[in-house]
């Protein structure tokens, strides 16, 4: 019988203490996403969230990844996603710039540092752009209502220009709290995982404020419930397996000189991923395709009809619930795949790496050429991947037509499908890092006798 090193979890103490030292800064975190930000009518912000078409779609997406922030309007509006776009655009510049690439491949660990101090660095002036344009969007989409979002005058002069800059300051502060709060999990709770696991405490925080909302149709109450159960085990199971497939690449490594011996060459697997570009893709092709109708709506009452109707034929398309506007989805979550799936790749450069420690694909020349096969092994292998992802980002899409108002209103998966990827990442990577945890501190997997 096998002795699990789950079991000794809560007896090892240096793992005891980093699991509650997360649990306490999550806490933290959920307590500060319920600070308001001065100024704000969240009454206001409420009713557009609600409204139907693209901007409560949007809305409606960002308070679920915010975990309901944006329905509170808090200072933690923003959450996390100004420090991700800076990663993401630093990541987007470093094939662009050869400098840059240079000084990453020379020494990767001192590149890493650079790329997390300059991160932070531009995680500052996005915040700071991002709460301009987060205010402004809500503002103009307030004004179709008869409202404003704000007690006073947005603007940068008279006597606005303090509370507008107490407003920006408050989301900005909240957003750099939020970054630094996954940092401390990072270095003192559950390694490596902070900013993943403070985005995993904003969805899952809806969860039941999105059950309620499903129950509150109590004639079809069970059925829904018992429906949707049943299609988040068979796609979390899809996902854990797609997220975990691998093409094993042989690899020969070189044999190595002991004594007066040669040893003999090693044969061993390079692991390509499936889908390396996680749920990057689906937050990239839904903030793009929302675009469109966001900026049409701006023109929905202007006097020009030729305008007019031209707002009005864009706005329904791209409004998050037209079957158009699904394929759209499911067609761009295929590109950006392909697309980011390339940009981590090319950074990687295996063939180079593997020319250094002498290793060879069996067949393929070192250096250029075997970068050239991975890729060409990576793009097949991703094919499926991309294809997968895309079913995930438009079946609530396709499930909805079938369901009543309720069960939409809740939410097919309780989450969205961007959020249950990142539920099902997480707990992946974490329950990871724990296992590791536990065999560095001598907690093996072991065979007793029963």
């Amino acid at each position: 019988m096998k002795r699990s090193p789950w079991r000794y979890l809560w007896k090892s103490e240096d793992i005891r203490r980093k699991l509650l030292i997360t649990f306490l800064i999550l806490a933290i975190y959920r307590l500060a996403a319920h600070v308001p930000v001065p100024g704000v009518d969240r009454e206001v912000i409420r009713n557009i969230v609600q409204t139907p078409g693209a901007a409560g779609t949007l809305f409606g997406l960002l308070d679920l990844l915010s975990g309901g922030t944006i329905t509170n309007f808090s200072i933690l509006a923003m959450g996390v996603y100004p420090y991700i776009t800076a990663q993401i655009v630093l990541q987007l510049l470093v094939p662009i710039i050869p400098a840059l690439e240079r000084k990453l491949k020379e020494n990767p660990r001192e590149g890493q540092r650079w790329m997390e101090k300059w991160t932070i660095i531009l995680a500052v002036p996005m915040a700071f752009l991002s709460a301009i344009g987060q205010i402004n969007i809500f503002n103009q989409y307030a004004r179709n209502i008869g409202a404003s979002i704000l007690t006073y005058q947005f603007g940068f002069s008279g006597a606005d220009l303090l509370p507008t800059l107490t407003t920006l300051f408050s989301m900005m502060a909240g957003t750099m709290f939020g970054i630094w709060l996954g940092q401390l999990i990072s270095e003192y709770g559950i390694p490596n995982q902070g900013l993943s696991l403070i985005i995993f405490a904003g969805i899952v925080s809806r969860i039941p404020a999105n059950l309620i909302s499903l129950w509150s149709d109590r004639q079809n109450a069970w059925w829904m419930t018992l429906l949707i159960l049943v299609i988040l085990v068979l796609v979390i199971f899809a996902i854990v397996f797609v997220q975990q497939g691998r093409r094993n690449v042989p690899v020969l490594f070189p044999g190595r000189r002991v004594g007066n011996r040669m040893s003999m060459p090693v044969r061993s697997n390079l692991p390509l991923m499936v889908n390396m570009a996680g749920m990057i893709p689906l937050i990239f092709a839904q903030s793009i395709l929302l675009l469109p109708a966001l900026v049409a709506g701006l023109f929905l009452n202007v006097q020009t009809e030729w305008v007019r109707n031209l707002a009005t034929g864009i706005y329904n398309t791209f409004s998050g619930n037209s079957g158009l506007y699904a394929l759209f989805y499911f067609l761009m979550v295929v590109l950006f795949t392909f697309f980011y799936t390339d940009v981590l790749f090319t950074q990687q450069n295996y063939g180079e790496a593997l020319k250094r420690q002498g290793a060879q694909i069996p067949g393929v020349l070192r250096g250029e050429p075997t970068q050239k096969y991975l890729t060409k092994v990576q793009r097949r292998i991703t094919l499926p991947g991309a294809l997968f992802l895309g079913l995930v980002a438009v079946l609530p899409y396709i499930l909805n037509v079938f369901l009543p108002t309720s069960a939409r209103q809740a939410g097919l998966f309780l989450v969205s499908s961007a959020g249950l990827l990142i539920v099902v990442g997480v707990v992946r990577d974490t329950f990871t890092i724990i296992e590791t945890e536990l065999k560095l501190h001598g907690y093996e997997e072991r065979l007793i006798k029963g």
